[in-house]
């Protein structure tokens, strides 16, 4: 795992400053404590900030490959870079080190563009072809590694792992997008699709961008998707048996390390398959660690230390208060653009927790995604049984009205808090969906911003992305909708962003064992009901691991890294709610009602509604407009 940036002249062949990149690549260091390396050549320069985690003693970067024509910097890890070194010595290739790195030069020569479609991991990486004199940029199939890049006012492209790579460059523009202020406020993060900062962009997954001197940037071309149009055919125990390979593959390929290993546990069903798979594949205890919290009804501990002593592990727990949002300003820094899920706190200190003992952790991020987990698709597959059987009129002329008058019942019994459904059974499915995923709906982010911003997006709205993606989708029912979108558009920008920042900045490498595309290529193909039954999301995945778990810990209700943040907002934290309506750097936007900012904080910490969601949202926007320096 490693940092990367680089500067490319578009449309010219200039110099590059060796000290330019070289301060690029520094701000990058937390992700490559262990060396550093640049290299620049007339019109290119790459930089290079390593975490030795695959032949450690060897692989410098950027590195060039044997015949000199190439050459590389390189984010990531690519776990069948042993089976692509055989085939590759079979076609007459020599290798001078043992890593992945050295692979993927060797399979670009090879194959070109098309190298990316062998190699299986998460990555992002640079090439420059000397003979041709062009750049490949390249990200993995779901976007588990980041990389942003932009065009300079001299005409370079600028490239980085991070936002703050490109921010280091004194060239950088720092004028806000309003239209990210809206994703932001709808999704709670900047979906890939935008950057916070005009003009810059973020590599999708699955895709590659070949840039060249004597031409404009190029459009990024799609290498890879995710298809859920065909099904499996086969009796059901016979695709459980197949989904228990996938599962198996998928961790033991992304145990190979030289260095110290374990996982996360948080004792719920994704994180205990894969620690289930580790100990059974392991000769060692495998080390695993995981965070509570000081609200008992977040916390998960107990269901953690459950499964640890049925894999025997060697456990670690820590728990996190409210006392630490101290910490508010430095994961503003982690992530550049604003970012409000609450969960990142705990999920960097697990990282810190697991950097004291390893290097390289496993995690269960994915599996909710593939196989759907989630409780929105559950009743997103209801809803949508549930709207066939409604006619059109009904819909829209009753339940639209009745779900904008039924009050927001924050406080009450979950099957009472009808508002949500009313609206989503009112509209189509992509836009209940869209109200499902979003952090707030339409009519909430308006009532919270000013006239001057509603003025700056006119018709844009955060959802119109989204549903665009979803009427595309390669699907056969709703469900496989559902399920696309949030492999594409919230796993990116939300659940990865987080896991790759948090753990990133402690040095410590995160794999996702349960995002092997072979596996969720499978997943997609499995028939609705095996991926939900009943009320149970993941079913088939559930069944599978009946042998390894116990009913406790593959049937509870799902908890998730739920943080209690509203508690905490209510109590400890209740000034930095007060505190957000007279924010300084916020009134200096002129994007927000501060009368209204100031109401909700008051509803919420009277415990007359639940607004937590929306006060965590301002908190960090403020201290993320902070670090990057907008006035």
């Amino acid at each position: 795992m490693c940092g990367i940036a680089g500067l490319f002249h578009c449309g010219t062949i200039k110099p590059v400053d060796p000290a330019r990149v070289e301060r690029m690549t520094d701000v990058l260091a937390h992700r490559g404590p262990d060396g550093s390396g640049i290299w620049t050549a007339p019109g290119v320069g790459l930089g290079h900030r390593r975490l030795s985690i695959i032949d450690v003693e060897g692989s410098p970067q950027p590195m060039h490959s044997a015949s000199e024509r190439l050459v590389i910097s390189f984010n990531g890890e690519i776990y069948n870079f042993r089976e692509l070194r055989k085939e590759l010595i079979a076609r007459d290739v020599t290798f001078q080190t043992d890593g992945d790195t050295e692979v993927i030069l060797a399979a670009y020569e090879q194959w070109g563009a098309d190298c990316v479609k062998h190699l299986y991991g998460m990555f992002a990486f640079a090439i420059y072809d000397r003979k041709r004199r062009e750049l490949f940029l390249a990200r993995d199939r779901f976007g588990v590694k980041p990389l942003f890049y932009t065009q300079l006012s001299d005409g370079s492209v600028a490239f980085a792992s991070e936002l703050k790579g490109l921010l280091a460059h004194p060239l950088m523009r720092r004028e806000i997008d309003p239209r990210a202020i809206e994703d932001y406020m709808a999704w709670g993060y900047v979906p890939d699709h935008r950057s916070i900062l005009h003009g810059v962009h973020k590599l999708p997954a699955g895709h590659t961008l070949l840039l060249q001197h004597d031409s404009a940037v190029a459009t990024p071309c799609q290498y890879w998707d995710i298809s859920f149009a065909q099904r499996h055919r086969g009796k059901a125990k016979d695709l459980e048996a197949e989904l228990l390979h996938h599962l198996q593959q998928g961790v033991t390929s992304r145990m190979v390390s030289d260095v110290p290993l374990g996982a996360f546990l948080s004792g719920g069903v994704d994180s205990s398959s894969v620690v289930a798979f580790m100990a059974e594949a392991s000769r060692q205890p495998v080390k695993t660690c995981s965070i509570g919290f000081d609200v008992a009804s977040a916390d998960e501990t107990s269901h953690a230390e459950k499964v640890a002593r049925l894999f025997a592990t060697d456990h670690q727990a820590r728990t996190v208060s409210a006392d630490q949002f101290d910490a508010i300003d430095a994961i503003a820094g982690m992530f550049d653009e604003p970012f409000a899920d609450a969960s990142a706190l705990p999920t960097w200190r697990v990282c810190q927790l697991a950097k004291e003992n390893v290097t390289v952790a496993l995690s269960g991020d994915g599996a909710d995604e593939a196989l759907a987990g989630y409780r929105r698709q559950v009743f997103h597959a209801h809803e949508e049984r549930l709207r066939k059987l409604l006619p059109e009129a009904v819909r829209t002329k009753v339940l639209g009205p009745l779900g904008r008058m039924y009050p927001k019942a924050d406080w009450a019994p979950r099957p009472l808090r009808a508002k949500t459904t009313l609206l989503s059974l009112a509209g189509s499915g992509e836009s209940g969906y869209a109200r499902a995923l979003s952090v707030l709906p339409p009519e909430s982010r308006f009532a919270l911003y000013s006239p001057e911003l509603l003025t700056k997006l006119g018709d844009y709205r955060a959802e119109q992305p989204l549903l665009d993606l979803m009427d595309t989708a390669p699907a056969r029912s709703r469900l496989d909708v559902a399920q696309y979108a949030d492999l594409k558009f919230w796993l990116p920008g939300d659940i990865l962003t987080k896991v790759d920042r948090t753990s990133m900045a402690t040095s410590l490498e995160a794999r996702e064992p349960l995002l092997d595309h072979r596996l969720v290529e499978f997943a997609a193909g499995l028939p609705d009901g095996l991926r939900v039954k009943g009320r149970q999301g993941k079913w088939l995945l559930k069944k599978a691991m009946e042998r390894y778990l116990p009913d406790d810990i593959l049937y509870r209700p799902k908890q998730g890294f739920v943080t209690p943040i509203a508690e905490w907002l209510r109590g400890p934290l209740a000034g930095k709610a007060r505190g957000i309506a007279k924010s300084a750097m916020l009134a200096r936007t002129g994007w927000f009602d501060n009368n209204r900012l100031s109401l909700i904080a008051e509803e919420h910490i009277a415990g007359r509604a639940d607004h937590s969601r929306v006060l965590w949202q301002l908190i960090m926007l403020d201290r993320s407009l902070a670090r990057l320096g907008i006035t």
